[in-house]
């Protein structure tokens, strides 16, 4: 008789590893400024990733949300589980349960700082997900 796994992540990150690279490309193509893919598997049992991004304007931050919405459910078949400040457009958050994208005006994305606040995930360097920063 097989047992149902008790493990928190019982098929491991690569799922959410492939969606965080996704959505980094996306926020890239799009022209998103300082994008930073964040593993806090070992801080948090709800969430895998984070995908940080700024934008320079309300229309490219919609841009960028409504295009990483498109590549993850079209290209892999995951679906967003909620999304929060898009009306507002400053912050914009896109929940796809282990992965979560953050997308910042500039002002905004310095003020709340998560890469502070979640120091203790750890900085996976767009080139080993296979990806050029655009700076």
């Amino acid at each position: 008789m097989e047992t149902a796994s008790r493990a928190i992540r019982p098929f491991g990150l690569d799922d959410a590893r492939k969606l965080a690279t996704e959505a980094a490309r996306v926020a890239l193509d799009n022209n998103g400024r300082d994008v930073l893919v964040l593993d806090i598997s070992g801080q948090s049992a709800e969430f895998d990733f984070f995908v940080i991004a700024t934008g320079t304007s309300r229309r490219q931050l919609h841009a960028i949300s409504e295009q990483i919405d498109d590549a993850l459910e079209k290209g892999l078949g995951d679906h967003r589980m909620g999304i929060e400040g898009y009306q507002e457009s400053n912050w914009i958050v896109l929940d796809y349960g282990s992965l979560v994208v953050h997308l910042f005006d500039e002002e905004t994305r310095e003020y709340y700082d998560l890469e502070s606040l979640w120091a203790d995930g750890t900085v996976v360097p767009l080139a080993d997900l296979g990806l050029t920063p655009n700076d």
